[in-house]
């Protein structure tokens, strides 16, 4: 099997929609790039976050949850997610982040300068400088993510002998990987296991792990029934297929195809200004159109 080069999207649970779209658009100046419903659960939105160019790698994504139901960060669930900004430019979000009231650390979370912060629902995030330039400072994608597997060496063994990701050699008590794409994004299996997480507002619900169209999505999925894991049936989400899976330390892996992209019902300029639905939910468009909060777009 060719190995997994880079993550897809990470999807994470947060409170009301408007605190999510204003702090991820005008606080960390990401664009939103779809708006639609969980397609497992349609009376809570689907929000999609990337860079302007909806690139895989580049795009987070929410259920905003409005009933208050906060989790608690733990064992089975991704844990700090972490951006990548252009080289030279930690200083000037350093600066940014605490001029908007936004309590930062720098720490060496990922073997170098890491800036760790909280968003509006106590989402865990970070910002780690790449190699390269810019005239900006603009995010430019994913640097990784923690994991916070319940068996470290089971996620190990997934994540190098059939996943592919490289082992990094890190001064620290913590495990680290890097894949083996372009993006080299960067994952920490924490040590020792946390307790048990519970899902809830302010936690991850799972990475998805990129692969290149449907045809490498269902040799994945044969991949990890052979290697023994339980495998979801192919899920067509409208901008990609997926699978799913919980590894050994329980953490939620998804697989998620390249193709066809978020551009299948709107066009790139338009991305994310209004509700799309899947055919599936169309004919009820009204009633979710009146149960969901207006997004202040």
């Amino acid at each position: 099997m060719e190995p997994i080069k880079k993550i897809h999207h990470i999807t994470a649970i947060v409170g009301d929609p408007n605190q999510n779209l204003k702090f991820y658009r005008d606080v960390l100046g990401l664009r939103l790039i779809k708006q639609t419903v969980n397609f497992d659960d349609p009376g809570v939105y689907h929000l999609y976050f990337g860079d302007h160019n909806e690139t895989p790698g580049t795009v987070i994504t929410f259920f905003p949850w409005t009933n208050n139901n906060q989790g608690k960060i733990g064992s089975g669930q991704v844990g700090r997610i972490a951006f990548r900004i252009p080289k030279g430019s930690l200083d000037k979000w350093k600066t940014q982040l605490s001029e908007q009231s936004i309590d930062v650390t720098v720490t060496q979370l990922f073997g170098k300068d890491t800036l760790e912060f909280d968003d509006v629902h106590g989402l865990e995030l970070a910002m780690v400088e790449g190699e390269e330039t810019a005239d900006n400072h603009d995010i430019v994608g994913f640097h990784g993510s923690v994991l916070l597997s319940g068996d470290p060496a089971g996620t190990k063994e997934l994540l190098t002998n059939i996943m592919g990701l490289k082992k990094l050699d890190v001064e620290d008590d913590n495990h680290h990987y890097e894949t083996v794409g372009a993006e080299k994004h960067h994952i920490i299996t924490a040590i020792p296991p946390q307790p048990m997480g519970r899902f809830g507002i302010g936690t991850v619900h799972h990475i998805a792990w990129s692969v290149p169209d449907l045809d490498m999505l269902k040799a994945w999925q044969s991949e990890l029934v052979k290697a023994g894991f339980r495998v979801t049936e192919v899920r067509d989400r409208n901008y990609f297929n997926s699978i799913y899976t919980a590894e050994k330390g329980k953490v939620v892996f998804e697989f998620a195809s390249d193709t066809p992209g978020f551009d299948v019902d709107e066009d790139k300029d338009s991305l994310g200004t209004a509700l799309k639905l899947p055919e599936q939910y169309e004919h009820r468009r009204q009633e979710y159109e009146t149960l969901l909060p207006k997004l202040e777009i």
